[in-house]
């Protein structure tokens, strides 16, 4: 079909639902603003289209969108390289809200690592955490003691989790914690790629005084299914850059905090 037909907004359903198809299959993700655009028509109508492919089993209905059917997030070796710069600004800045003698918890991933590096001289802390990489980076600290939650170990990240990962952390308190997260979507919902995951950290919303989402730019706008109950109980959100208009907007909405690192 060509761009014409396309633009013109009178394309068929199951038109439109081949090249939705063909986007989701080659992008990974799409949102339902973009394919609203693109055909001329409305959000309601491309949810439709979207219910009928999931129905069919082509696609992943998630929050604001669809997806390719990949719940997993890549593996922590492979987000090591990705936006270190941008990551090492949110670990600098996040640490520094942080003083001796605090409970902290820490998330698992390379955004909470770069968190766990500033942390390195504080004094008479306590650190909680399910990353296997940053205990063993913190307890070689004189003056930081390190506590891991039960449960088994995810080998992609490299951190403890399961039920009884969540129960653990479910019975700690803390005065500040550092969260991590799948995606920060272009409607102001800071989502996650699992159920399980989701659940986790809206956990470790509950258990803290102050608890804070730590997102580089690369999570902006993408689509994971599973939206984290309670986020926007958070004190806010600790990012390296600015998102865009709409996301702005919508996390004020939200009452959420932006801040750029």
């Amino acid at each position: 079909m060509n761009k014409e037909t396309v633009s013109s907004g009178r394309t068929l359903a199951h038109q439109r639902q081949a090249i939705i198809l063909k986007h989701v299959r080659e992008k990974g993700v799409v949102s339902i603003a973009e394919m609203a655009r693109l055909f001329q028509v409305s959000r309601e109508t491309i949810r439709r289209d979207l219910k009928v492919l999931a129905d069919g089993d082509a696609l992943n209905l998630v929050h604001g969108g669809a997806a390719r059917f990949e719940d997993e997030e890549p593996a922590l070796s492979f987000r090591q390289g990705e936006n270190a710069a941008g990551k090492a600004a949110i670990g600098t800045f996040a640490a520094s809200l942080v003083s001796d003698g605090m409970v902290v918890l820490l998330d698992s991933g390379t955004t909470a690592l770069a968190v766990a590096n500033g942390l390195k001289e504080r004094r008479s802390l306590t650190v909680f955490t399910p990353s296997l990489t940053i205990a063993q980076l913190l307890c070689r600290q004189p003056e930081i003691r390190v506590h891991m939650p039960g449960g088994e170990i995810d080998p992609r990240e490299e951190a403890i989790g399961g039920i009884d990962a969540l129960r653990g952390i479910s019975a700690l308190r803390v005065d500040m914690a550092f969260i991590g997260a799948g995606s920060l979507t272009t409607d102001g919902a800071v989502t996650d790629f699992t159920r399980l995951g989701a659940e986790t950290r809206s956990a470790m919303i509950d258990m803290a005084q102050k608890a804070y989402f730590i997102l580089d730019s690369s999570k902006f706008g993408r689509l994971t299914p599973m939206r984290i109950r309670d986020a926007e109980r958070a004190a806010g959100v600790i990012v390296d850059r600015k998102p865009d208009a709409q996301t702005l907007r919508a996390l004020k909405e939200q009452g959420l905090d932006l801040i750029v690192a």
